[in-house]
């Protein structure tokens, strides 16, 4: 079998050479190590800035529209088409023919109720047809049913009925734009 060569020795005043190699590859390491450090905080920075915006924004999301309504000047009227729907079968086959007006705070609010008005009309149908004869049969019955599509409208808009809220009343504080709803004609077969 054959030797490996020796190695030849150092002279007794050289010392050794130097492994640069590994030296280098231990800084570039220890730099690599220290920029994806460096990157994890900014990224982490950014990161908690924008959850910071977006609670923020969440925040301001969860506060409804602020409503202003002038009372020097007159509300405005917008009337709905005719709706007709079959009441509840419970009590015998019903329908109900109801021509709505909504009482609106400007004519502002008009051109909103132009865009949302398939949601506002759906809302409002399922809404009528989803009651007994018997529950509109009287003017309790109605007012309640007034206020119900009073509310729906309110919310298609993007206003939520005050938490803790009874019975409306005439001198209650308006909550959203639709202030009342309003029956030109009510007809029950």
């Amino acid at each position: 079998m054959a030797k490996a060569p020796a190695k030849p020795e150092a002279e007794e005043g050289e010392a050794p050479a130097p492994k640069r190699g590994k030296k280098l590859l231990i800084i570039l390491i220890v730099l690599v190590v220290l920029l994806l450090i460096a990157a994890g905080g900014v990224v982490f920075l950014l990161m908690s800035k924008k959850s910071d915006d977006h609670a923020a924004e969440e925040a301001h999301a969860e506060e409804p529209p602020k409503l202003v309504v002038d009372k020097s000047k007159p509300p405005t009227f917008t009337p709905l088409e005719p709706f007709t729907v079959n009441l509840q079968p419970g009590e015998g086959d019903h329908y109900l023919q109801a021509v709505i007006q909504l009482k609106v705070v400007d004519a502002t609010v008009q051109e909103d109720l132009k865009i949302f008005m398939p949601e506002i009309r759906h809302r409002i149908n399922l809404l009528l047809s989803s009651k007994l004869p018997s529950e509109v049969a009287d003017i309790e019955g109605r007012e309640i049913l007034a206020e119900e599509i009073m509310i729906e409208t309110n919310y298609v808009l993007g206003f939520e009925p005050p938490k803790q809220r009874s019975r409306r009343t005439a001198n209650a504080e308006p909550w959203g734009p639709v202030l009342a709803v309003l029956f030109d004609s009510f007809i029950v077969q």
